[in-house]
């Protein structure tokens, strides 16, 4: 295989929108006929990147393999879920030894031999590409309905099968893009299809035994930039039908008893406003950000849904995420200052609610799997940069924690060899911005050393101070690992989201670069000592940042990044485009979104300069962050960029958006991107 790099062509292409024409000559990597990629030159294109990546890594395949026994070492490969009752059954999932995909379990309470539910290693056999979606057992827990996608493109087929026999029904329906609800009798379920735009614009009932085409529409969103959503209730009394964009929202209530009766709207759509909605008897518990960006809990009669009362005022340091109904209490969970949160509360306006301790000063912590609405005791998750992954029980009654599970690393864990720290570091606005970083103990904070910075940054998606075993072959080399929990997240609230989005999209760019000058200046680490990564939205980030402060970043990881964002965001018949326009404007009808985005979009930026190595993914199935944008940004930095460093553009060609499925596959990725980062830092080749 060759070492000199792929050249694409260019093809004259421009366009002019609000008097500015743009020059285009990659735009022939987007094949006309998508999703079907047909096109034989596109196809030579992505197959001549994938092949001079595998010429340029294939001298440091000895070390991706090292990386990935590793990582894989530290992997319990039988590993299983701790089991949760649920009616008459314990539920659990398991790996097998050497297994990419789960086995589904369930067992009597009463007593009596497992049930195997479902087999995803053998519904996964000579696939390229296996995920599962949705997965609902009926009311009377004889009937499972699961969803699968076997190429990436997120296009889900329901079947249904009958736990008793073990055999399918004939109920098959292609193309479904949502959760499933069954009806309170189990005569049928809801779902969502999606249209040809790959968006949800509908609920439908499918009645057990009938012809798909036949299934009744109980619901159609007529406004294209919103998505449906089906649910139902804590007490599964009401089967919710969402519907909305990033911004707003609007809930319908159907009686689970009958699917078919006139929805209960709760409150019509105002722009800006979102809410959710749970119930308890017949009083709805609404979560919502009508009067504040923290949030807050209102309460309405079923009988008059929209008029709302108070019950929890939005706090300026709380900020609220969520509210669910229990028989006896209810629980709100939020982040105070950043961090994770969960109360306690009495249905006695009266009582006060009691929070939860968590013994360390950063982590990540909530519910978990909770079907019981009579449960006395609840299922928690914790876990923090330094503490494996903890499942508890809490009892809430007594207020006391039963740890159930703690994360097995087989080949051994000492958590004093790490330790974590939560900064803040002062943005060019005068913004503290907080950072979650962890690194070994024995770390000198002289410059010396090598850091790697993730951010996301986006859709109010906080990235929580989690716990990771592969960031472990990181550390074990001398790495400091941070987290710079940007604006564009809502990490410290949703203000803290709107500051990054729109008109303020900046923010969350200088937050990254002034977060890695201020870590440099704290000693962390050196300019040029720094790799960094982002993934769809996060890859964005990385293409600015690139753009913007090249000197700073000594190896760079985007996977699936949203990088052509002008041309993504003028094409509405792409899946996204118009549910994406409140996050990042519409630059069809709207000049100033129009030189907004132009000015930050990656691949419209690119200059003639030197950049750092970098290593570029995509998914040729990807419905998200099409395969062409990581293509054409790749090719057009080949061809502009002024320095001798690597660039590496890796194409899924069965897989979608989040990279290959099973999860050795996905852990030999990871290894991959931290070969890449050692050897172009010079840690290790």
């Amino acid at each position: 295989m060759t070492l000199t790099p792929p050249v694409a062509a260019t093809r004259a292409h421009s366009f002019t929108r609000h008097g500015v024409t743009v020059e285009d000559p990659y735009a022939w990597l987007k094949d006309p006929n998508y999703p079907e990629v047909t096109d034989p030159d596109v196809l030579a294109y992505l197959e001549a990147e994938n092949a001079y990546f595998e010429a340029q890594m294939a001298p440091h395949q000895a070390l991706v393999d090292r990386l990935y026994e590793e990582m894989k070492a530290r992997i319990k490969e039988d590993e299983s879920s701790v089991p949760q009752k649920d009616d008459d059954y314990l539920y659990w999932t398991a790996f097998e030894t050497g297994g990419q995909y789960r086995l589904w379990w369930r067992k009597p309470v009463a007593g009596g031999p497992d049930e195997l539910l479902l087999d995803e290693p053998a519904l996964a056999e000579g696939k390229e590409y296996f995920r599962l979606g949705a997965f609902a057992i009926s009311n009377d827990a004889r009937l499972l309905a699961y969803a699968i996608d076997d190429n990436g493109s997120e296009r889900f087929t329901i079947h249904v099968k009958d736990l008793a026999s073990g055999t399918l029904l004939p109920d098959t329906i292609p193309g479904m893009l949502s959760d499933i609800v069954w009806s309170a009798d189990d005569s049928g379920f809801l779902y969502g299809l999606a249209n040809k735009e790959w968006r949800t614009d509908n609920a439908r009932f499918h009645r057990l035994g009938t012809d798909p085409a036949e299934d009744v529409e109980l619901f159609h969103e007529d406004d294209e930039g919103y998505r449906v959503a089906v649910g139902e209730t804590s007490d599964r009394r009401w089967i919710v039908i969402s519907t909305g964009d990033h911004v707003t929202s609007e809930v319908r209530l159907l009686p689970a008893t009958d699917p078919f009766a006139a929805p209960i709207l709760v409150a019509p759509r105002q722009e800006g406003r979102e809410y959710d909605v749970d119930a308890h008897g017949d009083t709805l518990f609404i979560h919502t950000n009508d009067t504040d960006p923290m949030w807050r809990l209102v309460t309405a009669p079923i009988t008059a849904p929209g008029e709302w009362t108070e019950r929890i005022a939005p706090s300026p340091h709380f900020y609220m995420t969520g509210v669910d109904c229990f028989r006896d209490y209810l629980v709100v969970e939020g982040r105070e200052d950043g961090l994770d949160q969960i109360e306690i509360h009495s249905y006695d306006p009266a009582a006060a609610p009691r929070r939860i301790a968590f013994p360390e000063a950063s982590y990540t912590a909530g519910i978990g799997d909770n079907p019981e609405f009579e449960t006395q005791v609840l299922r928690l998750g914790y876990e923090s940069m330094v503490t494996p992954g903890t499942v508890y029980d809490y009892d809430v009654a007594s207020g006391a924690l039963t740890v159930l599970k703690v994360q097995e690393i087989p080949s051994g864990y000492d958590g004093e060899r790490y330790a974590t720290e939560r900064l803040k570091i002062t943005a060019r606005d005068g913004t503290e911005v907080p950072v979650s970083i962890v690194y070994p103990r024995d770390f000198p904070r002289d410059g010396s050393r090598p850091l790697f910075l993730y951010a996301y940054g986006a859709y109010g998606h906080a990235i929580p101070p989690g716990f990771s075993t592969g960031r472990l072959s990181l550390l074990d080399r001398g790495f400091a690992y941070a987290i710079a929990h940007i604006r564009g997240g809502d990490d410290l609230g949703q203000q803290w989201y709107h500051d990054g989005k729109l008109e303020k999209r900046a923010n969350t760019f200088t937050d990254f670069v002034d977060v890695a000058r201020g870590l440099i200046a704290g000693g962390w680490t050196s300019a040029g000592r720094i790799a960094v990564a982002g993934r769809s939205a996060g890859g964005e980030l990385m293409g600015v940042v690139v753009n913007s402060d090249p000197e700073l970043w000594g190896a760079v990881i985007a996977d699936v990044p949203f990088v052509d964002v002008l041309n993504t965001m003028l094409d509405e018949t792409l899946p996204l485009t118009p549910g994406e326009w409140p996050e990042w404007g519409n630059p069809i009808g709207d000049e100033a979104a129009f030189h907004l985005i132009r000015g930050y979009s990656p691949y419209d930026n690119i200059r003639v300069q030197a950049y750092p190595p970098l290593f570029i993914s995509g998914g040729l199935n990807d419905p998200r962050v099409t395969y062409w944008e990581p293509a054409k940004w790749a090719a057009k930095l080949r061809a502009t960029k002024t320095d001798g460093n690597l660039l590496l553009l890796k194409t899924n060609m069965g897989a979608g958006h989040g990279g290959k499925s099973g999860r050795f596959e996905s852990l030999r990725e990871a290894a991959e991107e931290h070969a890449f980062v050692l050897w172009q830092l010079g840690v290790e080749s």
